[in-house]
């Protein structure tokens, strides 16, 4: 997708639902941090969280080219 392109609003729902998917399961991992205690899975789980966080800003960036997002800004 190019920088000027915008998201549909069935594209932005898309985007919309894996940000909540993604944001739940980094919770999800940093919670279950504090009861793992061994120390390669407590590593996987950490890698992953870092990933996700990644992965949540590069579809945060997605999310913001939206079409709702640019007509819910104007109306404010």
């Amino acid at each position: 997708m190019s920088d000027n392109q915008q998201l549909a609003p069935h594209e932005t729902m898309e985007v919309h639902e894996l940000l909540n998917f993604k944001t739940t399961a980094v919770m999800k991992a940093k919670f279950l941090q504090g009861v793992v205690f061994d120390q390669k899975i407590k590593q996987l789980m950490e890698k992953d969280v870092e990933t996700s966080v990644r992965q949540i800003r590069e579809l945060e960036e997605l999310y913001s080219r939206s079409q709702l997002v640019e007509e819910g800004e104007a109306n404010a």
